[in-house]
């Protein structure tokens, strides 16, 4: 690893945000999958949630469409996999995320009254049935992206950009961006894993500790 890759991966791992993320329900079109991974590397997810279709395999993002579409952002945003997305909004709820559903309801607001410097989970749904109703219930609100066309709705990775980056803006001006919201010792684990994915598994493996990496981001000892 090169001083210059160090330097970039410390300077990203500073501006990651582990209390917003994303719930994808059903997401089942590999590039609006892989779309919504890319806009949150972008904005500093560290790790988004996603509930696969139909209860089936995990979410594949080795194939061409989707590698080809995430520009690789899945190899820097961890994708959490849940049985089912009822299950994810009352497991996140408990760790003290508000859940906000992109869903058309008597209690829906415009997506830019959300306060998304609190930690926000964002519920996306599937491309034709949109967020199941039990999930969009169980919210703790939901949102819509005002639309003034015939068409009734955005493609879903593009709704996803829109809101992430109003979280994006949201959390900038609070100045969540300007100091690392990681802790070192999870900064410090995550630029190894980063910096030396070849090596970071067989550690794992021997249940070993990772090396200390020197500020040209080599190895110590």
């Amino acid at each position: 690893m090169t001083p210059e890759r160090y330097a970039k991966i410390l300077r990203v791992l500073s501006k990651r945000q582990p209390t917003l993320t994303v719930l994808m329900d059903q997401v089942n079109k590999p590039h609006n999958l892989s779309a919504i991974v890319r806009t949150c590397d972008a904005v500093g997810v560290l790790t988004a949630h996603a509930v696969p279709p139909g209860g089936g395999k995990p979410l594949d993002f080795e194939g061409n469409t989707s590698q080809a579409t995430s520009g690789s952002a899945h190899k820097w945003v961890r994708v959490q996999m849940h049985a089912d997305t009822l299950g994810a909004v009352r497991e996140l709820q408990g760790q003290g995320v508000q859940v906000l559903a992109t869903h058309l309801s008597q209690r829906s607001v415009d997506y830019r009254e959300a306060d998304y410097t609190r930690p926000t989970c964002v519920l996306l749904g599937a491309e034709k049935w949109g967020v199941a109703d039990a999930a969009a219930d169980a919210a703790d609100g939901n949102i819509v992206i005002p639309m003034f066309g015939m068409v009734p709705s955005l493609n879903v990775s593009v709704a996803a950009a829109t809101i992430l980056f109003e979280a994006q803006r949201q959390r900038l001006a609070a100045g969540l961006y300007g100091a690392p919201q990681l802790s070192p010792e999870e900064l410090a684990r995550l630029a190894f894993e980063w910096g030396y994915p070849e090596l970071a598994p067989m550690y794992r493996e021997r249940g070993e500790a990772y090396p200390a990496l020197d500020d040209q981001g080599q190895m110590l000892g």
